[in-house]
């Protein structure tokens, strides 16, 4: 067996040993931003991810430092404070080529926008100048998303594994939709939003609806993907490249009483969530009737003893926190600050059923160092990192540290495969379990 060989053999062993009992933990990877919201892992350069502050700064990080000038600086844009600011941030699949990226965010009247950008020369640092934003009423109409409240904007955009752009909007705002926006066929707020944004730069509107959405014959406004949502606070696509399924899993705020996951198996569009007929799984407001049946129930509902705003995260496609943990969807509350995951077993046709609910928050340092989660990101290898709002820091999460027992285990299996001379040349050594310092802010 030669070296190689037996590395491979000694890495093989040791992910076997970790098993489902790895101890996760979390570690600061950045810090020093101001109110966080997003981590966006660059497409193009695995050592750069992009760190969005809700007052309207889009920070490049390379190898855990940030740098200057920031890559957009959007402050002078938007309003900020509440649930208003720069809320989302999407590189196009293309962008390598065309170097085109999209922002949500709300504009000084508060106002949802879209907008998209190119980079400069210097990847780091995107255009201003080219600045286009979507007109979601046809050309020469304003170009935004009027928002009758100043919450409930929702903000999150992101591609799917079609290449299409998903954007979430809230209800618009104030309790219980008073209005009944997330039913209204008429309407974009309180849905989900699907447009093909690969168009060439003069296109009148920057984007055309997809043949196959689930509204482009009519009954809805075309560009609608699904009804029924209240405040979707981040979401994510499973991960095809990694072996996931490509289903969208949605973290949806609920009003008063409770938090809800929605899991939509890849390309099933025309759905209805239920809001405001519904929160989570229970009835809520029911006077008026929702705009279609079925309603579709979520997977994973709490109340409010565990938390009071959920944050939608990401389904496990990486391989350092053990084989496992593959396949959860980890998720959180930004009021609690606490972690959980849910294992997501699927039936024939495609849909979940979570189970086996288990809490992260001590693993990962407890309430005080995890701070108001705002969002979850994974880098190019799928491994996951929390944005802690409150402290201002970037975490990332890992799996067990090499133990004594873990290379007892390598070292007794390359034994019984006599390669022990080669295996005491392997200098494999324990790294300290370093602590992070929790600042309370």
């Amino acid at each position: 067996m030669t070296r190689v060989r037996v590395v491979l053999a000694a890495f093989i062993l040791l992910t076997t040993a970790l098993g489902a009992d790895a101890q996760l933990r979390a570690q600061t990877f950045a810090s020093g931003f101001t109110q966080p919201v997003a981590l966006i892992q660059d497409p193009t350069d695995r050592s750069v991810f992009f760190v969005l502050e809700q007052r309207g700064r889009i920070r490049a990080v390379r190898n855990g430092t940030i740098q200057a000038p920031d890559f957009l600086d959007l402050q002078s844009a938007i309003s900020s404070g509440g649930e208003r600011g720069l809320l989302g941030l999407a590189f196009a699949p293309d962008d390598g080529v065309t170097g085109r990226f999209y922002v949500n965010f709300t504009n000084p009247a508060g106002h949802t926008v879209v907008a998209r950008f190119r980079r400069s020369a210097n990847p780091l640092v995107a255009d201003p100048s080219s600045r286009f934003d979507l007109r979601w009423n046809g050309p020469g109409a304003p170009a935004l998303i009027e928002q009758p409240f100043s919450n409930h904007n929702g903000g999150h955009v992101a591609f799917g594994p079609d290449g299409f752009l998903y954007i979430g909007l809230g209800d618009g705002g104030s309790g219980n939709d008073p209005d009944h926006r997330a039913q209204d066929r008429a309407e974009l707020l309180g849905k989900m939003l699907r447009v093909d944004v690969n168009v060439p730069e003069s296109h009148p509107i920057g984007y055309v609806v997809p043949a196959d959405n689930p509204f482009a014959g009519g009954g809805a406004r075309p560009e609608v993907w699904s009804f029924g949502w209240r405040n979707p606070w981040r979401y994510s696509f499973d991960d095809v490249a990694r072996g996931g399924t490509g289903a969208l899993v949605v973290g949806d705020v609920g009003q008063s009483r409770f938090e809800e996951v929605d899991y939509e198996p890849r390309g099933r569009g025309g759905r209805n969530y239920g809001w405001r007929n519904r929160e989570g799984a229970h009835d809520n407001v029911t006077s008026r009737p929702p705009a279609f049946t079925p309603l579709v129930e979520p997977v994973h509902e709490y109340d409010r003893n565990s938390g009071g705003s959920i944050t939608g995260g990401v389904v496990y496609r990486g391989t350092s926190l053990g084989a496992a943990f593959r396949g959860r969807y980890v998720f959180a509350d930004f009021v609690s600050s606490r972690v959980w995951s849910i294992a997501l077993t699927l039936n024939a046709a495609g849909e979940a059923t979570a189970s086996d609910l288990r809490e992260h928050t001590s693993e990962f340092g407890g309430t005080s160092q995890l701070s108001n989660i705002s969002s979850f990101g994974v880098d190019a290898d799928g491994e996951l990192y929390l944005v802690s709002y409150g402290r201002g820091v970037i975490l990332r999460i890992t799996g067990a540290p090499t133990t004594p027992s873990n290379l007892r285990i390598i070292r007794e299996s390359l034994v019984a495969s006599r390669e022990l001379p080669v295996a005491q040349s392997l200098r494999v050594r324990q790294r300290p379990n370093r602590r992070v310092r929790s600042v309370k802010r």
